[in-house]
């Protein structure tokens, strides 16, 4: 993602701020490994925060108050953003304004003692274990594509990868005798996710089948290939899968983060910890992985059935 399209905005906007806008920009890119996606939609919420500030005449960086950053919700209300828009524009100014802090550029952060708009959790959409068994069946195994396409339905929801995490791997992040693949997630944080013996059967398959007559004359390290020898996309992963999921008579959209909710439901019910369903998902935060407690209502009641003295 370039920057000069932000970089000129801001000028007009609010200049004095544009030298740290680069520098935070950087910050994001080289220290925290984001995505161009994430790095833009970072500077985007910034320089509609600049123009508050511009309206509000407001002084420098080291001197903005948290009634400036309270006036921007206040303008992202008036527009009509959602409780959660307005929640992740509060934790880009939160990290844009600790950066400043941690960079002597300002004394205090005026974000500090805001709080965020109250949501709900969204509960996670996923497929039931018969839907899942049609989407598998999907793929015909007797021809190169449809033994790929099969090793990267069965590989995805056999690890709750994200769409971007399956298309990056390499032959060299498989170890099947171990039982893993080492997954290169957000921030380029690396962690190792079990292989189940359904997913190492079908991808070794479509690697001693397949895969050599997809690469033709060609090398390269990538692990699933499309016709012309290249690496899949994230975006030819998502019309794969909704192609196959039509066929199999799954009428609502299926998208592969589905299936990453499918994956992390089907631990819970079948009475995975949480710790160990947001190392394999590769969370942050154990609060992001608690939504999937919600969708075991009927686990949760028998349990409570079974052992509680007063059921």
């Amino acid at each position: 993602m370039r920057t000069v399209g932000f970089a000129r905005r801001v000028t007009v906007l609010f200049p004095e701020m544009l030298s740290l806008l680069d520098l935070f920009i950087g910050y994001l890119r080289a220290e925290r490994g984001l995505s161009n996606k994430t790095v833009e939609a970072y500077a985007g919420d910034l320089v509609s925060y600049f123009q508050t500030l511009s309206r509000c005449r407001a002084p420098e960086a080291g001197q903005i108050t948290s009634e400036h950053v309270r006036e921007h919700l206040r303008d992202l209300n008036r527009f009509g953003l959602s409780k959660r828009s307005q929640a992740r524009h509060l934790s880009t100014l939160r990290s844009f304004h600790r950066f400043l802090v941690a960079e002597k550029h300002s004394r205090s952060d005026p974000t500090e003692d805001l709080e965020s708009p109250k949501i709900a959790p969204r509960l996670p959409v996923f497929l039931t274990l018969e839907e899942v068994e049609h989407l598998l069946a999907g793929p015909r195994e007797d021809h190169p594509q449809g033994m790929r396409d099969r090793a990267m339905i069965e590989l995805l929801y056999g690890t709750g990868l994200r769409v971007s995490e399956l298309t990056r791997l390499s032959l060299n992040d498989l170890n099947f005798q171990a039982g893993y693949v080492l997954v290169t997630g957000k921030g380029r944080k690396q962690r190792l996710v079990p292989l189940g013996g359904m997913a190492i059967e079908k991808v070794q398959a479509y690697l001693e089948s397949a895969r050599p007559l997809l690469l033709g004359k060609r090398k390269t390290a990538a692990l699933f290939l499309t016709q012309r020898a290249q690496p899949f996309t994230r975006q030819g992963f998502w019309k794969l899968l909704r192609r196959y999921a039509l066929a199999v008579g799954i009428r609502t959209p299926l998208s592969p983060h589905k299936l990453r909710h499918s994956f992390a439901t089907h631990l819970v019910e079948g009475g995975a910890d949480l710790r160990s369903v947001q190392e394999m998902l590769g969370h942050a935060d154990l609060s992001t992985t608690q939504i999937y407690t919600h969708v075991d209502r009927g686990r949760l009641r028998s349990v409570y059935d079974r052992h509680h003295p007063r059921s």
